[in-house]
């Protein structure tokens, strides 16, 4: 099992169980989803990230003791990974570090759709000089910004100007895209790559689980 770690709190179960759907849909893996308690608006600025660390780590030692093989944290951010690895005797992905990763092995210039400023630490560490350009949709300041109408509308224009701007691949430096499928609407209109930083991670985890766990490969 892979435990995903949602770092921002919803009662809503189809929200909840979404990026694990898209991970047991495409690698075939079974997942568990739980999400951080009191953060409403998930993770957006240094503070916010701060404040979940502690809840992101109690979370993954939960996931390990109810029987996960490995955990993954479902925000681009990779937020409390030294930590949460420390915590934990299983592995851990983090969602931003396995996007960059997937952009490097493409090799092209990588145009980050985010929802802050700069695109994350690790992103922007890992791309170095691939990175050509970073940009957060119209209006948008949090992850749930991106489930209205308007939201999801301005991702779309944002990414089509990364390209315009010379991205040869958009990498989404923000789960909340997966949240509300903007990979798909992006390959039907952008003539490159698209890294959906769920999928990301769950091709990075979902492949380690089939070596940990032979039985379950088909």
């Amino acid at each position: 099992m892979i435990g995903v770690i949602r770092v921002f709190t919803t009662d809503n179960t189809d929200i909840l169980q979404q990026h694990g759907n898209v991970i047991t849909k495409i690698y075939q893996v079974p997942t568990m989803n739980k999400c951080i308690p009191d953060q409403p608006l998930g993770i957006f600025d240094d503070a916010t990230e701060q404040i979940a660390v502690p809840k992101i780590v109690q979370l993954g030692r939960e996931l390990e003791q109810e029987g996960c093989n490995i955990l993954a944290i479902s925000c681009a951010a990779d937020p409390a990974i030294k930590e949460l690895r420390q915590a934990v005797s299983i592995p851990v992905i983090g969602a931003g570090s396995a996007a960059a990763l997937t952009a490097l092995a493409i090799g092209e210039p990588v145009g980050v759709l985010g929802i802050t400023e700069t695109p994350p630490t690790v992103v922007e560490q890992q791309l170095g000089t691939l990175l050509v350009g970073n940009r957060r949709p119209e209006g948008v300041t949090n992850t749930t910004d991106l489930l209205t109408p308007a939201g999801q509308e301005k991702a779309v224009e944002a990414a089509k100007k990364l390209v315009k701007e010379g991205a040869k691949v958009i990498l989404f430096a923000c789960t909340g895209f997966s949240t509300i499928g903007l990979a798909a609407v992006l390959r039907k209109e952008l003539n490159v790559p698209i890294i959906d930083a769920v999928e990301a991670e769950g091709m990075l985890a979902s492949a380690l689980y089939k070596q940990m766990v032979p039985a379950n490969v088909e």
